[in-house]
């Protein structure tokens, strides 16, 4: 092999097996020009000789995610998927792709000369934070040219773990409190009960079952429901805020203590069915990849889709991290 910009030309006697059959580097004439991160993957599962001696060493050097990004490329290569990495990717293969996507995935029955990719592709380490943001949006482009949006992260043990990133849109088929349901619930005599829970004391029909939780003759509210009715718009938190669009969607939105979130959401009368989401409280400014896996696992476990909600241009949008189904959970075969 010999070095070609930010790659390694290879010209033995593989090379139109690896690019023909399994799509691997880019053809440069006769030549396959590969990655340093595909030159490992050829080394481990193709046989393919290092460069010279010393190579893997000087080449971890320079590039200090290489050990990760061959990790990544064995996870989806291994059950036969098909990649083609954005970095050495031609113009003459005339493939769109979104900012910020490192590579893109065929299945195993697909090839890039004949079929779209299935999915884009991006990788992190489990300590990496998460620019929700830029991954929502991401996630947005990839999904409007029909693929998936894929993450892949890897720990420290070179484990992987896939995700599916979404903008969801919870919807309900409840009514919102209307501004006289606000207004009528704001007169209610109230005492403090503990933490900021306020018990209200009423006679008639409670006017909205989507605040406040029964207790007694009387209705237990939170500090957050509590805001939303007296507060003025203006001083709402990030929180109130939230619920408030989550009303406005038609949403019952519930306690979430026991997955872990701020809330649970139904899209219909409790006790019809289970809620299908689960909210993360917006004033978290920090997650790391970590702890979002954690909290997609569990909520993939309860048939239920993890939700962070972003405010972007006064609008609220919805990051779903979904763990994919058992067919499409593309991991490594760790060696100990």
């Amino acid at each position: 092999m010999e070095p070609h910009n930010d790659g390694w030309l290879y010209s033995g006697s593989a090379c139109e097996r690896l690019s023909n059959k399994s799509a691997i580097g880019r053809r440069m004439g006769d030549k396959l020009l590969l990655s340093s991160a595909e030159v490992i993957f050829c080394h481990n599962h193709r046989h393919l000789d290092w460069p010279y001696d010393n190579w893997f060493k000087d080449e971890i050097i320079k590039n200090p995610d290489l050990i990760n990004e061959s990790i990544i490329i064995e996870a989806l290569r291994v059950p036969g998927n098909k990649l083609k990495l954005i970095q050495i990717l031609g113009e003459e293969e005339n493939i769109l792709f979104s900012e910020g996507t490192w590579g893109l995935r065929w299945s195993s029955n697909n090839h890039p000369r004949n079929d779209e990719p299935e999915s884009e592709v991006r990788w992190f380490h489990s300590s990496d934070l998460i620019e929700r943001e830029k991954l929502l949006l991401w996630a947005e482009n990839v999904n409007m040219k029909g693929r998936k949006a894929e993450v892949l992260i890897v720990d420290n043990e070179q484990a992987v773990v896939t995700y599916n990133i979404t903008s969801e849109n919870p919807r309900g088929n409840l009514l919102p409190p209307s501004k006289n349901v606000i207004d009528s619930i704001s007169n209610y005599k109230r005492s403090v009960v503990d933490n900021g829970r306020i018990f209200l004391d009423y006679n008639n029909e409670w006017p909205c079952e989507q605040i406040g939780i029964d207790y007694g003759k009387g209705r237990i509210i939170d500090e957050v429901s509590e805001h939303f009715i007296t507060q003025d718009v203006s001083k709402w938190s990030l929180e109130v805020r939230v619920f408030a669009n989550l009303l406005e969607r038609g949403l019952h939105p519930r306690p979430g203590f026991k997955y872990g979130t701020q809330w649970r959401c139904y899209d219909q009368k409790i006790g019809t069915d289970h809620a299908p989401w689960l909210i993360v409280n917006p004033s978290t400014s920090k997650v790391d990849w970590e702890s979002a896996c954690l909290a997609s696992r569990l909520a993939s476990g309860v048939n239920k889709i993890w939700l962070q909600p972003l405010e972007i241009n006064s609008k609220w949008y919805y990051l779903g991290i979904v763990r994919p189904p058992a067919n499409s959970r593309w991991t490594n075969p760790v060696k100990k």
